[in-house]
């Protein structure tokens, strides 16, 4: 019961961070892989199919607001897909015990960069 409820809470913690860009897939990946013994590569394979029902509403509310550069957002799209693809591709070569240390150091060094902002330069109007 209380694997449920935890695993319910990871899940719900991942999509509102995701949908507000901030990277919930870590929390689902660390929860899948240590909370439910997923393996490295399906845990990442299950969070890149999460991330689409999170990215639609995001999608929407932002749209709406008219915060999105379409010609930007395509080509993310488009790099993304073949960014998502090659990643498939090499995990399959790797190691699962490889592919966790460098998700984890991707993790922490994300976490280090987050501590220590870059200052914004002030924008003169």
């Amino acid at each position: 019961m209380i694997s449920r409820v935890l695993g319910a809470l990871a899940g719900f913690v991942s999509g509102l961070l995701g949908a507000m860009g901030m990277g919930g897939g870590g929390v689902l990946v660390i929860w899948l892989t240590l909370g439910e013994g997923i393996e490295q590569a399906p845990a990442q394979g299950i969070n890149l199919l999460l991330f689409i029902p999170c990215a639609i509403p995001a999608l929407i509310s932002y749209s709406r607001k008219k915060l999105i550069d379409w010609k930007t957002f395509m080509f993310c799209v488009f790099t993304g897909l073949a960014g998502a693809l090659c990643g498939v591709w090499l995990s399959a070569l790797l190691e699962p015990s490889l592919l966790r240390k460098i998700f984890g150091t991707m993790l922490l060094l994300m976490g280090i960069r987050e501590l220590f902002p870059t200052p914004q330069k002030k924008k003169h109007s």
